[in-house]
């Protein structure tokens, strides 16, 4: 996914950060889409698959890191997890 349409989504879409609250929106089945930062932790990946596994799901690896998508994101901290 190219950062453009990164931005379109974070205008257009109310997007949650963060691993936990990226986990309670797929267990409550809130959440179709996930984006994970190039430098997002190895054991957060394998949780996001897991869910994945699991049922609809569809998980965005971004070539982007993490401070790049909390400056995209207007946010003064880095964002390894999002979703919507």
């Amino acid at each position: 996914m190219s950062v453009e349409q990164l931005k379109k989504v974070l205008k257009e879409e109310k997007c949650t950060f963060g691993l936990d609250e990226t986990l309670k929106n797929i267990k409550r089945g809130k959440t179709s889409t996930v984006f994970l930062a190039n430098d997002c932790k190895a054991s957060m990946r394998e949780k996001i698959h897991h869910y994945k596994k699991l049922g609809k799901l569809n998980i965005i690896e971004l070539e982007i890191n993490g401070h790049e998508i909390g400056a995209l994101s207007k946010k003064q901290f880095s964002i390894s997890v999002m979703s919507f």
